[in-house]
């Protein structure tokens, strides 16, 4: 059976070694990085199932690598890091990192997490295998493909964008409530804050927006959450 493979980006010696005991007890095959040119490098050039991120790291912070991972990959990502603020866990959340564990932890909660998002990684990139595309107003979504097509153009939108995008079209009268869309998003054992959605759903409005699409795909409910605003849909009613 091949092994799970793990990429841990952090400059501390003792942060990967103590990182990378636990990892390969439990099976995985880990490689390091020690700045963000390595870990951009490594994550380009080779599989991984999980990347562990430090935050602050000596050439570029985790914010940015992670951006970078994101233009080009949906591999899962925790973020590692010292500062506990909820404001930074909400940004790196909405820039496209899948989870955020503060230092220090114990080896069970850091396992937990791990295990927690490569499950999760492998539900989400099933979602669209083999349903139908969707086709809205200027708007064209294809689950198989994952791909967005907004006025003709392909538009890029993160691993979660992606997902939300796809469950609210799903039932497009129906309104979610924030912690519906966390359970099905970002899973039950997500223990993060819920406003994460609020800024996964202003990217998406800001993009499709940017992309030249004449109304908001996603309405607001107020006292509920959010539901799909499907102008021009093929499935809708007159």
């Amino acid at each position: 059976m091949q092994k799970l493979q793990v990429l841990i980006v952090d400059d501390e010696w003792n942060m990967r070694n103590l990182l990378r005991i636990y990892l390969t007890r439990e099976g995985f095959e880990v490689k390091e990085a020690t700045n963000g040119n390595e870990a951009l490098e490594m994550a380009f050039n080779h599989h991984f199932d999980i990347i562990l991120l430090d935050l602050m790291l000596p050439d570029m912070d985790g914010w940015q690598i992670c951006k970078k991972i994101r233009e080009r990959d949906q591999v899962a990502i925790l973020m590692l890091t010292a500062r506990s603020e909820t404001k930074d866990k909400v940004y790196g959340l909405g820039i496209g990192a899948d989870d955020y564990l503060t230092k220090p932890f114990e080896p069970e909660e850091l396992l937990a997490r791990v295990y927690s998002l490569i499950r999760r990684s492998a539900i989400t990139q099933s979602i669209g295998q083999q349903e139908p595309v969707m086709e809205f107003s200027n708007l064209r979504i294809l689950p198989e493909g994952r791909e967005v097509n907004i006025c003709d153009n392909n538009v890029e939108f993160t691993q979660k964008e992606f997902d939300l995008l796809v469950v609210l079209t799903k039932n497009i009268h129906r309104a979610y409530s924030r912690e519906e869309l966390v359970k099905l998003i970002w899973g039950d054992e997500y223990e993060g804050e819920i406003r994460v959605v609020d800024t996964h759903i202003k990217n998406i409005r800001d993009k499709t927006q940017k992309a030249g699409l004449g109304y908001n795909p996603i309405q607001t409910v107020w006292g509920v959450g959010y539901k799909f605003n499907g102008v021009g849909s093929s499935n809708e009613k007159e």
